[in-house]
């Protein structure tokens, strides 16, 4: 270790609620990694119901890397996030895993050599889904696994330009400095996620507003993670209800204001998702990807319902 990179720090983190049966696992895995630099794990336990709170109290003690928890009363992903960015202000490299991950050899090497060797304002790696404990449905398609949060840019690591290859904060790591010197660089509570509910899309505003700054991010398929993904997500109505979320927080949140509306909705909203229904008939008579299209029909309702809420909610408080 050079002495530069002996004064450095990293936090290693993970947000977790009503997992207390994985976290043992977990932080074993993370104490398992080596760092070229010194490294603390850090727990943010979301106001959890179950016994986590004593289970992290035990893994406390045991030998390796500190591991220190802090308790978030606000209830989401977004105040959980963005607690820990908090904890880790003082740190030089924010690392974030989810409490349903573990880390395989060597996430911790690659995020040092991206963050202190390449300059990386933002790194993110491989996803892979483990399916170990619950049989792959044989309607799941690779197409449909990345909205399990698999994730795979292939072999090459490479600087991102642009949305077209996007990196998420089950795997994500980020020099602290871009959050230090800009207080208001957080989480978006907008679109947050509470409890055991679905969708939510706060790493993809970050990432968003990562490249509209024009941060450095890079990716490297070697800072690799795997992903348990429990049975309940297993299943088509999964699936149709996150795209549902997805555009019914886009449409409430930044949907443009359009002059032309019926209650709210733009008309072309109308045409595309009658268009896009008609595509889902067609394709469910032949079962070929007829759920990718019902995905896309879902998403569209979703847009509607948002438009109209907006419209709804705007309309009361004119009132």
């Amino acid at each position: 270790m050079s002495l530069e990179n002996a004064s450095k720090k990293l936090t290693f983190a993970f947000c977790t609620y009503n997992r207390a049966k994985r976290l043992e696992n977990l932080v074993s895995a993370m104490r398992a990694q080596s760092c070229p630099i010194p490294f603390e794990i850090l727990a943010v336990d979301n106001n959890s119901s179950d016994t986590t709170s004593d289970v992290l109290k035990q893994l406390q003690q045991l030998p390796g890397p500190t591991l220190r928890w802090v308790h978030e009363p606000n209830q989401g992903i977004v105040a959980a996030r963005n607690r820990a960015i908090q904890e880790a202000i003082d740190s030089d490299i924010l690392v974030f895993i989810d409490d349903d991950e573990l880390p395989l050899s060597g996430l911790l090497e690659t995020v040092v050599h991206a963050c202190l060797s390449e300059g990386a304002e933002c790194v993110g790696g491989r996803i892979d889904i483990d399916f170990t404990d619950h049989k792959r449905p044989e309607w799941l398609d690779d197409e449909l696994l990345g909205f399990l949060g698999a994730l795979d840019h292939g072999k090459q690591a490479f600087w991102i330009e642009d949305s077209s290859t996007p990196v998420w904060a089950g795997n994500i790591a980020y020099n602290v400095a871009i959050f230090r010197n800009d207080p208001a660089l957080r989480f978006d509570r907008r679109y947050d996620r509470k409890g055991k509910t679905i969708g939510g899309g706060e790493d993809v505003m970050m990432f968003n507003v990562l490249l509209q700054q024009r941060r450095r991010i890079r990716y490297r398929p070697d800072m690799a993670i795997l992903h348990a993904v429990e049975p309940w997500r297993l299943r088509r109505q999964y699936f149709l209800e996150v795209h549902f979320l997805a555009g019914y927080r886009g449409a409430v949140n930044d949907f443009p204001v359009y002059h032309r509306t019926y209650l709210g909705i733009p008309p072309f909203l109308i045409a595309q998702i009658i268009r896009q229904y008609w595509q889902w008939l067609a394709l469910a008579c032949t079962a070929k990807h007829s759920l990718r299209q019902a995905m896309n029909v879902s998403y569209s309702l979703g847009q509607i319902c948002g438009c109209f809420s907006r419209w709804k909610n705007k309309k009361l408080i004119n009132n």
